[in-house]
């Protein structure tokens, strides 16, 4: 198995001005996109490219993995 990509993914979103909402259920986190207006899960081990970039996707961001 490879490493998390959910660190990269978490410095992409700030840096786009996501911020974080609060802790959802299990090992998920609730952000909130000003781009799309809308908060969306992010999963705290994020292994699959195509999960990160759904994540980022949901952001109304552009694919970066």
């Amino acid at each position: 198995m490879g490493s998390s990509l959910t660190p990269d993914l978490k410095r992409i979103l700030r840096d786009a001005g996501c911020v974080f909402v609060r802790q959802g259920k299990g090992d998920h986190e609730i952000w909130y996109s000003p781009k799309t207006n809308r908060n969306f899960p992010v999963d705290s081990k994020i292994l699959s490219r195509n999960t990160a970039n759904a994540v980022l996707k949901q952001a109304g961001l552009p694919k970066q993995f």
